[in-house]
This record gives C-alpha cells, structure tokens and sequence, in this order.
C-alpha cells in the first residue's frame, strides 16, 4: 500500500465516519465498545473520548503505563489543531519526508504524528472532539477506532478498512 493509497482511505474514513449528534450518552457508549473489546483481547491500551471542551470518557486497562496517558494527549492534540486524524496526519508527513517540527514547527512533546486519534465529527457542525487509543502500533491503534466508529455508525468494516 503506498502512502498516497492510505491517504484516500483516511480521507474516506473521515468523510463517512460522521455523527448525526454527540453528546456524554455518545461518548460513553463509543469509550465503553472501545473499552469492551480491550477485555475481550487483553488489550493493554488507555482510551480516551472527548470534547474539545472537556473529558468524556477515559478508561486506561492493565498492561497501559504512563506513556500511554502521554501519547493520547500528544494525539488528541493534533486532531484538535489539524481537525485530521493523527495517523492521516503522520502519513502526510512521511509522503512528505518532513516531521511535525519540520513542517507546522510544533514541538512533539505537544503533538504525536502516530496514529490513535479520530476525529469526532458531526455532520452540519464539523469537528467537535476526538477518540484516542494508544497502546499498541500506531496503525492498529488507528484500526480499532476506525472499526468502532463503523459498528456505531452503521459502516461495514471492510469498506472503510486500511490493509
């Protein structure tokens, strides 16, 4: 897959993975599935729903350090200061062979070009918020999101699925 290939299905998964409303009910029942299937795989891994405004939802289970809890607020802070997921965003950055201080001169102690973060969109409204995970390699992290997002939001898997 090249990078530009992974690109058009990030910007396709944006597009589609889209609420009609979000609000605390939301929020808990996306944190809560996320939360679910970390059980159901023993998934060392900090989830994080939010507001750009305050916390959600945040959930960290056993196998999950500190720098978990890092990384998810690095991440969340680029979906709130590029309105992108954070993996789209690392995958610009790689097509562009620069990093985040190189191209946008932010410091990555404040901000994670890794993938783990979404967009929480709502459609007429625009982005709002973002759901985090981080934990394990960044495109998985990425994946588990995206799928959530799917069953929530009545999307088949496969379609919005990065190989």
């Amino acid at each position: 897959m090249t990078l530009e290939q992974d690109l058009a299905i990030l910007s396709r998964q944006e597009h589609a993975l889209q609420w009609e409303r979000f609000d605390e009910d939301a929020a808990w029942q996306l944190g809560s599935l996320l939360y679910a299937r970390a059980v159901h795989e023993g998934l060392g891994v900090v989830i994080d729903v939010r507001r750009f405004d305050r916390p959600l939802f945040f959930a960290a289970r056993p196998g999950a350090s500190f720098d978990n809890h890092e990384w998810v607020r690095r991440k969340a802070n680029t979906v709130q200061r590029f309105l992108k997921s954070s993996y789209r965003i690392a995958r610009e950055l790689a097509l562009e062979g620069l990093d985040i201080t190189q191209r946008y001169h932010l410091s990555p102690a404040d901000y994670a070009y890794v993938g783990g973060s979404f967009p929480i969109r709502v459609r007429g409204t625009g982005v709002i918020g973002s759901v985090t995970v981080s934990g394990l390699p960044d495109r998985q992290d990425h994946q588990i999101v995206v799928e959530a997002l799917c069953d929530l939001l009545g999307h088949e898997r496969a379609e919005l699925a990065l190989p």
